[in-house]
């Protein structure tokens, strides 16, 4: 059974996710301020996070980066009541996977929970490294490197760029890529595949006159 830490300061809200998630079968834990979290997954095993932005002590943004420096492969669902895109982007900046906007529709959380879950199992590399021109990925220590010069990415960059890299010269659609890297069930925006795709751009091709992340225009994205 999958345990779901609940990080949400109003009580209330807390307790209805609590039952909900209870009633799908999963297992859950509680926590009400950033700090809280940081300490319960020190000491816990999670499969996944969901995650309150606006909380006392610690906020979720504070909380999602500490987290994902103790564990790079936690799953972590921002909440948040506000919808504005820098709020989005602040979150995915955190290293969060996937966020859920106040109010929401449980079924839609609960759809993007599997997703998350699922998402764990998507990659089995027949090799521990992949390798393309200048740029290592060690598939399980997930280190990247590019001339020699260590990149550091979250997982879902990490799962997009090697996505891209093994199937490299093959033109991608923003369909197949959040398919494949944020899974079938979720029910997002496609605008999340450009905002990762230029967060990958800046780590792995800003600094270098070869330019390995292609835009085909009106088609999609290509490594080549």
């Amino acid at each position: 059974m999958e345990k779901i830490l609940i990080v949400e300061d109003e009580v209330k809200i807390s307790r209805i996710i609590d039952l909900q998630l209870k009633y799908a079968g999963y297992e859950t834990d509680l926590a009400f301020d950033g700090t809280e979290a940081i300490e319960k997954v020190g000491l816990n095993k999670y499969d996944l996070i969901l995650l309150d932005v606006m909380m006392p002590k610690t906020d979720g943004l504070t909380a999602c980066n500490a987290i994902k420096k103790m564990h790079p492969d936690m799953k972590i669902i921002m909440l948040t009541a506000k919808d504005d895109i820098q709020d989005v982007i602040n979150g995915l900046d955190s290293g969060a996977d996937d966020y859920v906007t106040k109010p929401f529709i449980f079924d839609e959380l609960l759809a993007r929970i599997r997703a998350n879950i699922r998402k764990k199992a998507q990659f089995t590399p027949t090799t521990d490294l992949i390798v393309f021109e200048d740029v290592i990925i060690n598939s399980v220590t997930y280190e990247v490197s590019r001339a020699g010069n260590a990149v550091e990415l979250s997982k879902t960059e990490f799962d997009l760029l090697k996505h891209l890299i093994i199937n490299k010269n093959i033109v991608l659609t923003r369909e197949q890529i959040l398919n494949k890297v944020w899974g079938y069930d979720y029910y997002g925006s496609l605008n999340i595949v450009d905002v990762y795709i230029k967060y990958l751009r800046d780590k792995i091709d800003r600094d270098y006159s070869r330019k390995l992340i292609q835009t085909i225009r009106g088609r999609g994205y290509v490594v080549r």
